[in-house]
């Protein structure tokens, strides 16, 4: 494949050419007044002819730009440059122009069902938010860009998907649904990558849509919700336990009470059942002594 750069298009403020064409038509039609009613076909009318033929050829020449808007230009198959500066200008009149746009797209990509790094299937979306940059390999490196941005969106994200579990109560794991601005940072490199070709550039791609598949959409929420409370049990469990380990440092520390291994049991022991347990406790005061 040849690798088409982009380059500026020879061209001429339009409003000069104008002035040209006018002068040509108005030489003609000079030259043509001067004549005499019978003359017949001499080498002035043919110069005026010619006036006419060359004002005529140069106006197809003429074009306008848009802000944000190009125009990439051809002759005979070859590509001659790109116009990207708004205003009316004027050109080879013998090229081909095709309109490409710099303005900002975005791409609301359809709703795919993929399976996730686990396994379970999963309906996800994504907005991609994009431009053209190089309008050479938009135009010649790809068919149709505007289908080459869908398509290629669709498979970064289905690939995205099958890379990160859904949920995730993990701390060093991430998850499609936990960390949304790390995922969209990648969905956006992955996707970009893909569309360096096509002379795209993509300015945001961020999830829009994330569900579970119908079929088993109620029976992960309950998974979901059990993962949940099990993780919150261990770091209610991991807190107690560090408040226990605190609390007998602190009593040896101060030297406030001695406890043998039986005691410390027991005080380990009441301490985990009051801090864990999901009730109230009901402690039982003892007025004797730790032994009675």
């Amino acid at each position: 494949m040849i690798n088409i750069q982009e380059k500026d298009v020879f061209q001429l403020n339009g409003w000069g050419v104008v002035v040209v064409v006018l002068a040509l038509f108005a030489g003609a039609f000079a030259i043509l007044i001067g004549l005499k009613p019978d003359q017949t076909f001499t080498p002035t009318i043919g110069a005026a002819l010619g006036l006419i033929l060359a004002g005529a050829l140069l106006i197809p020449g003429f074009f306008i730009i848009h802000p944000n808007e190009s125009k990439v230009f051809t002759f005979v198959g070859k590509y001659v440059g790109t116009a990207n500066r708004p205003g009316f200008h004027w050109a080879n009149p013998f090229t081909v122009k095709k309109r490409v746009t710099l303005r900002i797209v975005n791409l609301d990509s359809q709703k795919i069902k993929v399976n996730d790094a686990r396994g379970n299937p999963i309906e996800i979306a994504a907005v991609i938010v994009w431009h053209v940059v190089d309008t050479a390999k938009a135009v010649f490196n790809v068919d149709s860009y505007k289908n080459f941005v869908a398509i290629q969106s669709e498979t970064a994200v289905r690939q995205l998907a099958t890379h990160y579990a859904y949920d995730s109560h993990e701390k060093d794991q991430e998850s499609l649904r936990a960390n949304t601005e790390e995922i969209a940072a990648k969905l956006r490199d992955q996707v970009q990558e893909r569309l360096e070709i096509s002379g795209v550039r993509v300015v945001e791609a961020r999830i829009s849509h994330l569900a579970y598949a119908p079929e088993i959409a109620q029976v992960m929420l309950r998974r979901q919700a059990a993962e949940a409370i099990i993780a919150a049990r261990r770091q209610i469990v991991d807190g107690a336990v560090g408040m226990v380990e605190m609390a007998l440092d602190h009593l040896e520390a101060k030297n406030v009470v001695h406890l043998d291994d039986e005691k410390k049991a027991a005080m380990v022991n009441n301490l985990l059942v009051a801090l864990v347990s999901e009730s109230e406790a009901q402690p039982i005061i003892n007025t004797g002594t730790l032994y009675a």
